[in-house]
């Protein structure tokens, strides 16, 4: 049953921010999806051990667009539901690894770089 509840990650700099500074990973969820039901998912499909959860509803703007002849259509962005998902200390998700390895070669890429204009420079 918990594999089944739709987990969407949510990859922004704030998420990747969040991720290395206190292990917290967020999601969006399934509107009527609670705080029991994510953890079971998250700790069934990524098998990691979650510590807390926090739940945050960001309800639809509504949205003002105008046609033709002055007439308007009204409308409404969809209202999202994000869980804050923590883990414990020993634990990680593979999401942000990529990010993550392509930070380290360009590091390494600096680093070839200075020592071989230090090395042309002598």
């Amino acid at each position: 049953m918990s594999k089944t509840l739709a987990l969407k990650t949510r990859l922004s700099e704030k998420a990747y921010a969040l991720s290395e500074a206190v292990n917290t990973y967020s999601f969006d969820v399934p509107a009527d999806a609670t705080k029991q039901m994510v953890k079971a998912a998250v700790e069934a499909q990524y098998d990691v051990k979650v510590k807390t959860i926090n739940i945050a509803n960001l309800p639809g703007k509504a949205k003002r667009s105008y046609r033709k002849r002055g007439q308007r259509a009204l409308g409404q962005r969809v209202t999202i539901r994000k869980a804050y998902v923590r883990l414990a200390a020993d634990h990680k998700l593979p999401i942000f690894e990529a990010v993550t390895a392509a930070e380290q070669a360009e590091a390494e890429a600096a680093e070839k770089a200075a020592k071989k204009s230090a090395k042309e420079k002598k």
